[in-house]
Formats: structure tokens, sequence, C-alpha cells
């Protein structure tokens, strides 16, 4: 005997029969719509903008000429006012740039008449140069102190091997010392010589004889490591020692970095002969705080 019941359900067919993923789909939510869903999207139009343009840049206020901005096409500035990108206005309706002001006014005024800023703001005007991308001024400022003079320190700087990697290890070895220490300044000796051998014109042509005939052990005492911390030299310039040491305390303030120097002796290891090292050796005093 069968009994049906009512909740059972007869099914005439099993081909009929729901598959477990047809019946949940049966119960998912419609999807939202998507912009293809909904139709195609509509090209933008080209933003429009007035002769006269207003601009917010970081919170200061400029006002020029669209030309003016224009005025070089390869720039970010002529780029972002052709009308291809959207610039978005704040509450005046000044077209905002989320950029510090505080040099856009220089950048303009090369713009409007190809003036240049006075020297001591040529650095951070150049910088703005480069963000903006204005070929034309970062080829006038590079012309003019103080970037000429960087141009040409860079040049011997880049005789000097290893300059960098020196100057970090320094910076490196005064912070682990003053925090070994815990002490507001850390001490090192580094060694600064332009030439292999410091010689007296007496010494010059005793020197230059052995120089070449001396043996590969001698060859490896001349070419021995000063008992220092950090080394540099030797290079073939004019620039001396002293230009060197500015070099080190210059790259290091910019770091934000105080550095005081003096000169402490020579090295006096022994290496053939009579003759001594006598490379110049200075403390470097770093002051952290």
């Amino acid at each position: 005997m069968v009994v049906v019941t009512g909740q059972s359900k007869v099914r005439a067919n099993p081909d009929d029969a729901m598959s477990s993923s047809d019946a949940e789909d049966d119960f998912q939510e419609p999807a939202t719509p998507t912009a293809t869903q909904a139709g195609p999207a509509l090209p933008l139009l080209p933003q429009q903008f007035p002769e006269v343009v207003p601009l917010n840049v970081g919170g200061m206020f400029f006002t020029t000429r669209l030309s003016t901005l224009r005025r070089y096409e390869d720039t970010m500035l002529a780029a972002m006012f052709s009308g291809r990108h959207y610039i978005p206005t704040d509450a005046e309706g000044r077209y905002f740039i989320d950029r510090d002001g505080t040099y856009f006014g220089d950048i303009l005024n090369f713009l409007r008449s190809g003036d240049l800023p006075p020297r001591e703001r040529v650095r951070s005007v150049y910088k703005e140069a480069q963000y903006y991308s204005i070929g034309p001024l970062l080829d006038n400022l590079e012309d003019i102190q103080p970037l000429k003079g960087e141009k040409v320190r860079q040049a011997f700087l880049g005789l000097m091997p290893y300059y960098k990697d020196h100057l970090e290890r320094i910076i490196e070895i005064a912070k682990l010392r003053a925090m070994q220490r815990k002490a507001r300044f850390a001490k090192l000796k580094v060694c600064v010589f332009k030439e292999e051998m410091p010689i007296t014109p007496y010494e010059c042509p005793h020197f230059n004889a052995l120089r070449f005939e001396r043996s590969e052990s001698e060859t490896k005492l001349f070419e021995h490591h000063c008992e220092v911390d950090v080394s540099f030299g030797p290079w073939e310039a004019v620039a001396d020692v002293y230009d060197l040491l500015h070099c080190i305390v210059t790259d290091l303030a910019a770091r934000g970095i105080a550095a005081d120097h003096q000169c402490i002796g020579v090295c006096d290891k022994h290496l053939v002969n009579h003759y001594y090292c006598k490379r110049p050796i200075y403390e470097f005093k770093i002051t952290w705080w």
C-alpha cells in the first residue's frame, strides 16, 4: 500500500528535475546593472577653459592666461589645460592643482616672460620645473649658479671611487656608535688622500725610482689600508683634499646631518725602506641632536 502525503510531489518525467545549481540560480538576486548593461557610455566632452584662468595651487591663488599655461607644448601644464584631461575646481571655481604653490609664481613668470628666479630659489624652482616637465626652464636653470657649480662638483665626485658608498658608511657608523653609547654625537676617523703616497720634493726622485723597482710584496705595502673607519682616494684632479672634505660636509648637511672635522695627524704605518704612509687622517664629529 502506497501512502501519498500532501508534501509529496510526483514528477511525471525525470527530465524535468532541476539540478542544485539551477535551483540556486532561481533564488539569486538580480545583479547590479553595469555600464555595459545600462547601455554604451557617453564619451566625455573636452573640458572648456576660459581665456583668463583662475588657479588654486595647494591653497595659493594665481590668475594667468590660458595661452601662458600652454606656452610650451611638451609640458605637464600644457597637457593639463589642453582640454583632454579633467581638472577639478574648488568652491570658488578655481582650477585646483594639488601641489605646493610656493614657487608656482616663479614658474608662471618664466612662462610669461622668461624671467628666472633669484639665486636663493633656483634649486627649489628647479624641482618644480622637473615636476611640470618644463624643459626650457630646466635648461636655463642648469646654466646658472648654484646648479652650474653643482654640475662641476658632481663631475669631480665622479672621479672618486665609491664616494656615495663611503658617505653612507660614515652615516651608518656614526649612528651605530651614538646609539650604542646613548650619546648626542659620535666620532670616527676618516682618511682623505689625493695621491697614493704623499711625499716631499726631496723624496720625490727617490720615490719615483723605488716605485719602478719595488717587488710585488713592496707594492702591496704601498697599497695598504690605513687604520680608519672610512677612506677616500686617491683621485686625479686639480681639486684637493680640502675640496673633498667640503663635499663630504655639504652632502651630509643636505641629509640634515651636522658634521665637523679636524686633522688629527697622518698615518704613520711603515711601508718600505724609510717610507711611511703619511696620509692625512681627520676626525669627524657627527652631531645627531
